[in-house]
This record gives structure tokens, sequence and C-alpha cells, in this order.
């Protein structure tokens, strides 16, 4: 009668032991990765295409990594008459991705690379330097409160082995 009882136990522990999944285990990946939504910046297009991951899924370290050391961001603040220059570096751009990030629910972001130039060439005639014209709408929580924002941005991209980098960002007047 033990034995039995013992036996069952042990069938019902295996049953429930097999059957039984972590509440608190992250669920399994399937299909695409996220590993396979980035890229390894080998072209500016590559940059672009991290820029908009960053954006949809708010993610500051994909963000830091698409900018160079020497980064300037270049705009106009019309909120006053005349227009007066506003100028930044990398780290005040983090700064401020970082708070949109964290207030927004959604940012959703979409672009197309007007014009796309190359400046400087290596000895072997490789670009290390490019400069595209970008149109771009951006709607922030799905337009509800704030109205989309569409414009025209330039960004020179600089060539540090062996990724590309965003080195300018220059709001444009459309």
């Amino acid at each position: 009668m033990i034995h039995f009882k013992l036996i069952s136990f042990l069938a019902v522990f295996l049953l429930l032991l097999i059957g039984c999944a972590n509440p608190f285990a992250p669920a399994e990946i399937t299909g695409e990765s996220t590993s396979n939504l980035l890229t390894d910046q080998e072209d500016p297009d590559g940059v672009l295409i991290n820029f908009k991951y960053a954006y949809t899924f708010k993610d500051s370290l994909v963000y830091s990594d698409l900018f160079d050391s020497t980064f300037v961001f270049l705009s106009l603040d019309f909120n006053v008459a005349p227009p007066i220059p506003i100028q930044w570096g990398r780290d005040v751009e983090l700064r401020t991705a970082g708070r949109m990030f964290d207030f927004f629910n959604t940012l959703d972001l979409t672009f197309n690379v007007k014009k796309r130039d190359t400046l400087t060439l290596d000895e072997s005639n490789k670009p290390v330097k490019i400069q595209d014209i970008i149109t771009f709408t951006l709607t922030f929580d799905g337009g509800a409160s704030i109205p989309t924002l569409n414009g025209e941005v330039e960004y020179t991209y600089i060539f540090r082995d062996p990724k590309w980098l965003i080195s300018q960002w220059e709001d444009l007047q459309i």
C-alpha cells in the first residue's frame, strides 16, 4: 500500500513539474529577435534603422550609440522674436531624448532620405563623411494631444571604424 502511494505521489509530482511554467520567467521569443532589428551601423542607412528602433522602443542605450563624441545639434528657437540659435552637444542630446522617451508612451517616427552627399573620402577613396537631407514625421502618443511634427533635418555622419555615427544634426526650415 505504501509502495503504491509513493509511486502515485511521484507520478503526480513529475506531471506537475513537467507541466509547470515559471510565471516570472520571460516569454520565449519566437520569430524575429530584436538583434535582427538592429544593425552594426556599417553605413548611414544602418544608423537610421537604429535611430528609428531607438525611438520606437524608447531605447536610450541604442540611442546613445548613434552619436559621435563630437556631436553637435543645431536649430533655431522660434519661441522668441527674432529666432535665436540653439546648439548643444552629445550629453544634452542624450538627456533631452531620455526625457522625451520617459514622458511619452509612444513615438512613431517615419523619415525619408531626400538627398545624400559624400563630403569626404579617405586615401583609398572610401567615404568617411556623408551628409543626408531627411524629411520626417514624428507622432507623440498617437497625435491625440500634441500635433504631429513634420520637418526636415540635415544629418552629417562620420565613419569611426568599425561604424558610422551622427556627428551633426541640424534642423532645417521648410
